[in-house]
C-alpha cells in the first residue's frame, strides 16, 4: 500500500494585468482573523511570521484598491466587507468541488497503487457525500471511494460497477418506508444486505441572527426568508420533501426553493456568507462555519452490498475495522453523528423492526 496518498486541494489565484499573483496563503490569513480577530493568532494558525501576514494585508489591499480588513487600537482587526466576500468565496469554492475532486483523488490513488503493488482487489465505494463515509478512506485496506447520489449508487451495485452503495433512511419507520418506495425499483429483487454504520440528524442550518425568526419548516414560506436547497436527485432533497409533505407544506410557497447546491457543506457555506438565510442539510456542516441548528429527522446512514459480497475478504476487513474503539471514537467527535450498532448486517425489514421497537 502506498505510505501517502495524493490529495486534491482547489485555489485560487487572482493574477493582475502586470501578471503579478496574490499568495494564496492569504485565505488561511483572511480565516484565521475571521476567527480570532487577531492578526498575531492570525498568523500562527496560518503558520507564516506576523511580519508576513502584515505584507500580505498590504500587498492585497494594493492589488484589490481596497482594505481587505480593518484595524482599530484596543478593538483588534476584523474583516472588510471585501475580505469577507473573498474569505466565503473560497469557502464555497472548496464546498462545491471537494467531492468531486475526493473522488478523483480516489481513482488516482487507486491507478498509482496498482501501477506500483500489481493488480490487486480494491474495495469500490459509492455513496452520498458525508462526513462519516470520508472516515473510511483512512482505514486498513486499499477504498475506492465515489461520491454520488442514492439512485447513482444503487444503479452502480446493481451493474456490479461497486461493491458498497451507501443509503439513507430515516430512523422514523413510517417515513422510512416512504423513502424506501422512492427507490422500490433499484431496491426490489436484490438479495441486499445492510450494513449497520452511523446515525446523523438532518434540519435546518441558519446564522444565529435568523434563528429568532425561523423555527421550523413553516416558517420557510415567509417571502423574506431566503432557502438554499440540496440538489433534486440527492437523497436529502428525497428527505425534505418528504418533510414537507408531512407538514402538508407546498414547496412552491418556498422562496428560491429552486436554488441548489450539491453538499450539505456546500449549503452551510452558502448561508454562512449571507447569501441565504436558512438551507437543510446535517448539523456537522453548520458546526463546521459556527451556524445554529434545527433537528428535524435523525437518519440511519447505511452501506448496502449483495449478500454474495460479504464473503469478500476486503469486505470483512472494513466491517473489523469499523467497530475499532479508536474508529467509533473519530464518529463521536462529529456532531450530530453517532455509531449505529457499526458492522453489523441485517436486511431492511430488520432495520425498520429494529427501530420500531
Amino acid at each position: 500500500m502506498l505510505n501517502s496518498r495524493l490529495h486534491i486541494t482547489p485555489t485560487w489565484l487572482f493574477r493582475n494585468g502586470n501578471g503579478e499573483l496574490l499568495d494564496p496563503i492569504i485565505f488561511a490569513l483572511l480565516e484565521g482573523i475571521h476567527d480570532t480577530g487577531k492578526l498575531t493568532q492570525a498568523a500562527q494558525k496560518a503558520d507564516i511570521s506576523y511580519r508576513h501576514a502584515w505584507n500580505l494585508l498590504t500587498r492585497g489591499e494594493q492589488f484589490f484598491g481596497m482594505p481587505m480588513v480593518l484595524m482599530r487600537k484596543g478593538h483588534g482587526t476584523r474583516l472588510s466587507q471585501l475580505g469577507e466576500q473573498l474569505l466565503w468565496s473560497e469557502q464555497r469554492l472548496r464546498a462545491r468541488l471537494e467531492p468531486q475532486l475526493d473522488s478523483m483523488a480516489s481513482e488516482l490513488n487507486h491507478q498509482l497503487q496498482q501501477l506500483l503493488e500489481g493488480a490487486h482487489p480494491v474495495l469500490r465505494l459509492h455513496a452520498s457525500h458525508g462526513y462519516a463515509v470520508a472516515l473510511l478512506a483512512d482505514l486498513p485496506g486499499e477504498l475506492n471511494l465515489r461520491y454520488c447520489n442514492p439512485q447513482e449508487a444503487l444503479s452502480a451495485l446493481n451493474r456490479g460497477d461497486c461493491d458498497l452503495a451507501s443509503f439513507h433512511l430515516p430512523t422514523f419507520p413510517p417515513l422510512a418506508k416512504r423513502v424506501l418506495a422512492v427507490y422500490q425499483a433499484l431496491l426490489a429483487g436484490q438479495d441486499l444486505r445492510v450494513i449497520r454504520f452511523v446515525t446523523r440528524r438532518q434540519g435546518l442550518i441558519l446564522r444565529a441572527a435568523t434563528r429568532k425568526h425561523v423555527h421550523g419548516l413553516a416558517d420557510l414560506t415567509r417571502p423574506e426568508i431566503r432557502f438554499i436547497n440540496r440538489d433534486e436527485h440527492s437523497g436529502t432533497r428525497v428527505l425534505f420533501n418528504l418533510l414537507l409533505e408531512e407538514h402538508q407544506i407546498d414547496k412552491a410557497q418556498i422562496a428560491n426553493g429552486a436554488q441548489e447546491e450539491f453538499t450539505h457543506t456546500a449549503v452551510a457555506a452558502y448561508v454562512a456568507a449571507g447569501m441565504a438565510d436558512v438551507g437543510f442539510g446535517v448539523e456537522a456542516a453548520a458546526a463546521q462555519f459556527g451556524l445554529e441548528f434545527i433537528s428535524l429527522a435523525t437518519e440511519h446512514y447505511l452501506l448496502v452490498c449483495h449478500e454474495t459480497q460479504l464473503r469478500q475478504h476486503n469486505v470483512r476487513q472494513l466491517l473489523q475495522a469499523m467497530t475499532s474503539d479508536e474508529f467509533l471514537a473519530d464518529i463521536d467527535k462529529l456532531a450530530g453523528y453517532a455509531p449505529d450498532k457499526c458492522g453489523e448486517i441485517c436486511t431492511f425489514d430488520e432495520l425498520l423492526k429494529d427501530s420500531s421497537g
